[in-house]
């Protein structure tokens, strides 16, 4: 296991719920952590709509890229955080998991994603707690 945390964000399209979260463990966990994100089905480009509420809050997430979820990845991640991919992330014994139920924002507007934003930003900040690493940038 590596010296610090690691943890995988995992929804079926990579596209807007685990980028905000990857986006905001990377903003609130910098180099103390090491943040991964995959999606059973990724889809071609990350949700603007994602991109411009996370901007809001000036986190940038607009170089990101929907990616395959891999048996590695979840191999190499201390915690893997699903978001409504059911039955599609490969289960490792020994693994910490947790299942963030957390509505899609794929094709909703601005208000609809602010509040799902707002609950992944919650949500980080106690994971950082539980994995012993101190926020930065709260």
């Amino acid at each position: 296991m590596s010296a610090k945390p690691s943890a995988l964000f995992v929804c079926v399209h990579n596209a807007g719920r685990s980028q905000m979260a990857a986006g905001f463990l990377r903003h609130f966990g910098g180099d103390n952590v090491e943040v991964r994100s995959a999606g059973s089905a990724p889809a071609e480009h990350i949700n603007p709509i994602a991109v411009e509420a996370m901007a809001e809050l000036g986190i940038d997430i607009t170089a990101e890229q929907p990616k395959v979820l891999t048996t590695d990845a979840v191999q190499a991640s201390d915690v893997v955080i699903t978001m409504g991919c059911g039955d599609a992330c490969p289960i490792f014994p020994g693994k910490r998991y947790e299942d963030w139920k957390l509505e899609d924002p794929a094709g909703q507007g601005i208000e609809s994603v602010r509040p799902i934003r707002d609950d992944i930003k919650d949500r980080i900040l106690t994971l950082l707690s539980e994995l012993g690493v101190e926020a930065a940038n709260v």
